[in-house]
């Protein structure tokens, strides 16, 4: 019994560190995204940073990424830059495989 006991522990271990780094890619994502805005919006440095942080923040609001995109739009919206939902997802997806790539990066060390 023990050996199925290891095995589940193991199982659920694994679930964990995966879901640690989804969180962490997503995250980043969404540091990138809104270092992307930023650069829209003419934000520089620190500005750009403390802008992308809040983007970060924002998508601890609720599930899912609509907190973000609404986020970033109206941000945009405001500065009297117009970009669809469509427009902002696209960055989004554009910019996921390299949030992945930087974490794995940073995982391995």
């Amino acid at each position: 019994m023990s050996t199925f006991d290891d095995r589940e522990r193991a199982e659920e271990a694994r679930y964990a560190l995966d879901q640690e780094t989804q969180f962490k890619i997503n995250a980043r994502r969404n540091k990138l995204l809104g270092l992307w805005a930023a650069e829209l919006l003419g934000l520089k440095d620190a500005d750009a940073d403390v802008y992308a942080k809040s983007v970060v923040i924002a998508d601890l609001e609720e599930a899912g990424d609509d907190d973000v995109v609404r986020k970033v739009r109206g941000d945009l919206e405001k500065a009297g830059l117009t970009r669809t939902e469509a427009q902002v997802r696209e960055e989004m997806a554009r910019l996921l495989p390299i949030a992945r790539e930087q974490i794995i990066n940073d995982i391995k060390g």
